[in-house]
């Protein structure tokens, strides 16, 4: 399995932007889909975005298509997430997954998670 770890959470104000980062080691992500899913209080994890292993194929939940843009950096292992136009709905703890497909991420079947960052849109 790879190991995950995000970045670049934080406090940001309607309108705002931020951009995760979700940085990979154990394993090269050369042939690894990878995904962005998010949990609020209270609710169940949902799918955000999901980037093929070469970056030529991508998906967004409709809740955040035209607002987040998911992209990669192979040759630094790394994955990211910029949020634009941040509403208070998008307050969630975000998690990075890996796994074979983009269809096996936007399943949620993802063997390898990271530990979250938590994002905070204030109104």
């Amino acid at each position: 399995q790879v190991q995950l770890v995000e970045s670049g959470g934080g406090l940001v104000q309607a309108g705002g932007s931020l951009r995760l980062s979700c940085a990979a080691s154990g394993r090269t992500i050369r042939t690894y889909a990878m995904g962005w899913f998010r949990q609020a209080p209270g609710k169940e994890r949902e799918f955000v975005a999901t980037i093929s292993w070469n970056g030529g194929t991508t998906y967004y939940a409709d809740s955040v298509k035209g607002r987040f843009t998911i992209s990669r950096d192979n040759a630094k292992n790394t994955v990211y997430l910029q949020m634009n136009s941040l509403k208070p709905e998008d307050t969630a703890v975000y998690y990075c997954a890996a796994a074979t497909s983009t269809a096996t991420i936007r399943r949620g079947e993802s063997d390898s998670w990271g530990q979250g960052t938590q994002v905070t849109v204030s109104s």
